[in-house]
């Protein structure tokens, strides 16, 4: 197993710089070799290959996790049936994706990581397809967006009830929503707001400074009474019920989202963990959650929220990156650690965390794309 995952790693890095490529040639094999698996995709498919690659990227780096490899690869399976997937166009898919690979690394390409990466494909699409057949669940809810709260010009919270189908999740998990009066056929992750009810209904907090597609259309033209669809949750982002260790929660602009989440969820049974909230901005009008936060603040004494913001000199607290403010507090080692923001966020709070000596089986991080 160590020199299989030695092979996909090394192979990949001939690949690495050269993402567009490869997926242009990925996406061109695959529809040439089955031209009705073009009706699957987006007509517009910017980004499309990203995702694509996101996925080889976690799948390669996690095979030497075997709990871990099954446990994504499943998941992505179960997440791909609202794609309208079927089992035989995972074998055309490896075909292309061998082509690509092939075509990219030109000479750099030999028979070891040839075989290698047939192997692990095999396995790859093994493991989606067990894992889309045993789900019981509809490929993907219609969902009725009950209220839409806009934030500024950028961002909003929206409350949805699923339809016809209760949609079990997990708080701290994320799911895929498509906007299909927009945008059919794509699709965006975002986390759910709030703890698992009996209404059926979940939250999410969108960004949209740009113009992201699925996050544009949900800030600027969703309105109460819009259909959506919801795909599977995803995402190990969740509670150690079991564990008796304090927890921290690092949330930076909409990473609020899961943050809440866990603690809605905790507020419904913890009475002995202390649970420290940091969460950060650029201005203080951006710390949109702050009042719910603090509203739970007071009716739980085991739970603090320390707000910060990196731009805003009359901001009455913290100031600063909120990685640093973190800094500044702990020591966190006896604590159960949960990140979520953008990429760069939580890669500056995983090396504060790191520095602290917090053991990395007792951080759970998810980051989001500002689009």
């Amino acid at each position: 197993m160590e020199n299989f995952a030695r092979l996909l790693k090394e192979s990949w890095t001939l690949v690495e710089e050269h993402r567009d490529r490869l997926s242009s040639h990925f996406y061109a094999r695959l529809f040439l070799l089955d031209p009705d698996l073009r009706q699957l995709f987006p007509v517009q498919m910017t980004g499309q290959g990203d995702r694509l690659l996101e996925a080889i990227i976690t799948a390669i780096h996690t095979v030497g996790d075997p709990e871990s490899f099954d446990e994504f690869l499943r998941a992505l399976g179960r997440d791909h049936r609202k794609y309208h997937v079927e089992a035989e166009n995972y074998a055309t898919m490896g075909v292309a994706l061998l082509d690509a690979l092939r075509s990219t690394t030109g000479d750099g390409w030999n028979l070891e990581y040839d075989q290698a990466w047939r192997d692990a494909y095999a396995a790859i699409s093994e493991k989606m397809l067990a894992g889309a057949a045993a789900d019981d669940n509809p490929p993907f809810w219609h969902a009725e967006v009950l209220t839409h709260e806009r934030y500024g010009p950028d961002t909003a919270v929206l409350t949805v009830r699923a339809l016809q189908h209760p949609l079990p999740w997990k708080a701290g998990q994320y799911l895929s929503l498509e906007v299909p009066r927009h945008h059919p056929r794509v699709w965006r992750t975002y986390s759910v707001a709030n703890a698992p009810n009996e209404d059926n209904v979940l939250e999410f907090h969108v960004r949209a400074p740009g113009a992201g597609w699925v996050s544009g259309a949900l800030v600027r033209r969703t309105k109460p009474g819009d259909l959506i669809r919801l795909a599977a949750p995803m995402g190990s982002m969740t509670l150690d019920r079991a564990s008796e260790r304090d927890i921290l929660c690092v949330a930076g602009g909409v990473g609020l989202a899961p943050v809440k989440a866990l603690v809605e969820e905790l507020a419904s049974y913890n009475r002995t963990r202390w649970v420290h909230v940091f969460y950060g901005a650029s201005r203080e009008a951006d710390l949109y959650g702050l009042a719910q936060l603090q509203e739970l603040v007071a009716a739980h004494p085991w739970l603090s929220v320390t707000p910060a913001c990196s731009e805003d000199p009359d901001f009455d607290g913290e100031q600063g990156d909120i990685s640093d403010v973190l800094g500044r507090y702990g020591p966190w080692t006896a604590h159960d650690c949960y990140v979520s923001g953008s990429a760069p966020m939580v890669r500056s709070t995983l090396r504060v965390l790191a520095a602290d000596d917090v053991p990395p089986p007792h951080i759970r991080y998810d980051t989001f794309g500002e689009i």
